[in-house]
This record gives structure tokens, sequence and C-alpha cells, in this order.
């Protein structure tokens, strides 16, 4: 009973940082520098989830703290950039579906989490 208490604790602390964009692709300079914000989203570990929203799980809300400060600083000069943080319970009631057909939940095995 314990353990399910902390489990269900655990969903408010854990967190997803989700990034949405809508950058200008007009030119070759506009195009190279949406390509470099992918780029650096990728290699912070976050996931394309759509072409222009890109998530990541974060254990704590201090770590998603930490790659939002991220995402600022390589913001692009042009374009829209919104970031978001939730909690994994919020993330957990999204209802995705692929061509009309719901595709169904992973269930994501236990974090342990050292200190």
């Amino acid at each position: 009973m314990e353990s399910d208490y902390y489990s269900r604790l655990n969903q408010y602390r854990t967190m997803w940082v989700l990034v949405f964009f809508d950058l200008p692709t007009e030119t070759k300079l506009e195009r190279k520098s949406a390509a470099r914000f992918r780029k650096d989203l990728l290699d912070d570990g976050f996931t394309m989830f759509q072409f222009s929203i890109y998530l990541r799980f974060c254990p704590s809300r201090e770590n998603a703290d930490v790659h939002s400060k991220r995402i600022k600083r390589v913001l692009p000069k042009q374009g829209k950039v919104g970031i978001m943080q939730i909690t994994d319970k919020q993330f957990g009631m999204m209802e995705i579906f692929y061509a009309q057909k719901e595709i169904p939940k992973d269930t994501p095995g236990q974090q342990l989490e050292l200190f």
C-alpha cells in the first residue's frame, strides 16, 4: 500500500517539458536556424513528438527548469516558441490517435532515483 502511495506521489513530482514552435523557413538562413534549433533540442535529450513539437521527461521540477533554461539560451532570432511543463500524471492523461485509431498507452517501468 505504501509503494502505491509513493507511486502516485511520484506522478506529480516527475515532469515533462514540451516545446512547441513555428519557425520561418523561407530563406536558406531561416531553414538553417530552424534545423539548428531542432538539433539543439535533440542534443538536450528531447524527442520529436510531431515535426514542431518536442518533449522530454524530467525526474523533478528542478530538472525541468534546467532544461527550460537551456532552451531559452538557444532560441532562434525569429519565430514563435512555447515551453510548457506538465506533471507525469497530466501527460499520462493525453489521448493519442493515429489515423483515427487510439494508440494504447505505454506503461513505463519503475524508475530508480539515486541521491
